[in-house]
């Protein structure tokens, strides 16, 4: 990374976080000092909306158009479609915080007859990559599956997500199969079909 951008990225950090100032974030997390996980109430769902809207514009672009991402945005993120996770006995949403803050968050549901749980999201904003705090939810869902006597995490991520398939291949998933799935008005998702078995 640039000294430039690095320095920017800094700069945003210290704007959005200023806790963080004067100590590193890997340093926190390793002290349990930063990240808490929550579960998403009815309250929390306009500050995930700014912040999926975020982290998909910047992450997205470039691998699906910027129409599809509009598209998935706004059935993904409806106020229907969040509160499937409330109170779900099938379903969960959590949001990664730093001091009442969300810095990420990661959902997941279990697939019928299948002794499988999909996780169907999992984001962090750009600034704080390279930190530990994605695998920290993945190993959130992790031991989620383990405690519902699951077997297998399975996954659909983007074949051209070059960034994402590696974090999870080193997390110890593998590509089951490749998939197209139609998601309507014209658009679909190219994906791998990866999984991790216990």
């Amino acid at each position: 990374m640039a000294v430039g951008i690095k320095a920017s990225v800094q700069y945003r950090t210290a704007l959005k976080f200023p806790q963080l100032s004067g100590i590193t974030i890997s340093k926190m997390i390793a002290n349990s000092l930063c990240s808490q996980m929550s579960v998403l109430t009815a309250k929390d769902f306009g500050e995930i909306k700014q912040l999926a809207s975020e982290i998909w514009n910047a992450h997205y672009i470039g691998i699906v158009s910027k129409e599809q991402v509009d598209y998935m945005l706004a059935d993904r993120y409806s106020d229907e479609n969040l509160f499937k996770y409330l109170n779900s006995s099938d379903r969960w949403f959590w949001l990664l915080r730093f001091s009442e803050k969300i810095a990420g968050y990661c959902s997941c549901a279990s697939v019928k007859n299948s002794g499988e749980l999909k996780l169907e999201q999992l984001y962090v904003l750009p600034e704080l990559h390279g930190n530990g705090l994605g695998r920290l939810m993945l190993g959130h869902i992790e031991t989620h599956t383990r405690g519902l006597n699951l077997s297998t995490v399975m996954l659909q991520v983007n074949k051209q997500n070059i960034k994402a398939i590696s974090f999870y291949r080193k997390a110890g998933f593998s590509v089951r199969e490749e998939a197209v799935f139609d998601i309507g008005s014209g658009f679909v998702m190219d994906d791998y079909v990866m999984e991790k078995r216990f």
